[in-house]
């Protein structure tokens, strides 16, 4: 198969998934849209709200469509590093053994990642970026496709720990997830109050989602699509001389990952729309989510009540 053909079936694939996922979960298109581009880019997500707002459902929904193993990690104060990696037991024969942890999966839930210290978190790197464990001095490699989608309270609730900034970047997108409208919500309680379970069929195999990630990775990108993506990521940067907005409101900005995501997740949404290369307005459509997790606001903008996401869009429109 070509990959025009692979292309052109893609568009159909992915509306497959949308249906399917409706199934379940009713509302958060733009929650499931951006699920399902990094998915087929290869990047890790964060889901950012409220408890009750069927993030973990979400996720668990996304895998069952994609016929992927699922593995749902709870966050908690008192979870050690090996509780997620894995560890070294001592056999009836007296000899180590290695029992894998939760995050051999396909698709790696870490409900309210936040919950947990620092050094629990970090244990979830090495995963993220080389799609491999290091236990005892031994390196597992994980099963591809490998994704880590990870939920998080808003930080302003107690209990909370801050995602160190290193941990942040290995995230492709922050997904903001927000109340349902009223007839969202009606529709879900009358869904959910009832004795009956949605059916969820399968739509792709692992094998097909790495032969698309390739596919996708394989279109080509215009020069001026990759020199906006580069500039979008450059002016939120408050270093750099000539970026006004930024230093005025950011106290530090995205990095060359950034730039790299805005090409990657432009690419595959362009593919869903059935385009085979993408445009400048394809890096704006994933702009924010790459961004919102990258950027610190300073003093000066939480005095005036200025968002991140405010700040970006200023960013965006001076970029034009």
């Amino acid at each position: 198969m070509s990959d025009i053909e692979a292309l052109d079936g893609l568009v159909s694939k992915y509306q497959q998934l949308r249906n399917e996922i409706g199934k379940v979960i009713i509302g958060q298109d733009k929650a499931v849209e951006s699920l399902l581009i990094s998915i087929f880019t290869g990047g890790h997500c964060l889901l950012v709200g409220v408890p009750g707002l069927a993030k973990t459902l979400m996720v668990n929904t996304l895998a069952r469509a994609l016929g992927l193993s699922f593995s749902r990690i709870q966050f908690t104060p008192d979870l050690m590093p090996s509780d997620i990696t894995g560890s070294e037991i001592l056999d009836e024969k007296r000899s180590f053994r290695f029992v894998k942890g939760p995050v051999f999966a396909n698709i790696l839930l870490a409900d309210e990642i936040n919950r947990t210290p620092p050094k629990t978190q970090s244990a979830l790197l090495e995963a993220m970026q080389e799609h491999s464990v290091t236990v005892g001095g031994q390196s597992y490699r994980l099963e591809s496709p490998f994704f880590v989608l990870a939920t998080q309270n808003p930080i302003e609730q107690e209990g909370t720990y801050p995602l160190p900034e290193a941990q942040l970047d290995r995230f492709m997108f922050n997904i903001r997830m927000d109340y349902p409208s009223f007839e969202e919500e009606v529709s879900i309680v009358k869904q959910t109050t009832v004795d009956s379970m949605a059916q969820v069929d399968v739509v792709l195999s692992s094998d097909e989602i790495i032969h698309l990630q390739s596919v996708i990775r394989r279109m080509p990108v215009p020069d001026n699509v990759v020199s906006y993506a580069v500039a979008l990521s450059a002016a939120t940067r408050p270093a750099v001389e000539g970026n006004s907005l930024a230093q005025k409101y950011l106290s530090w900005g995205a990095g060359p990952r950034a730039s790299q995501y805005l090409v990657m997740g432009a690419k595959t949404y362009a593919a869903f729309c059935g385009k085979y290369s993408p445009d400048r307005e394809d890096v704006d459509h994933v702009a924010s989510e790459v961004l919102r997790h990258r950027v610190v606001r300073n003093y000066f903008a939480e005095a005036e009540g200025i968002s991140t996401d405010t700040v970006i869009e200023e960013i965006k429109k001076q970029t034009k």
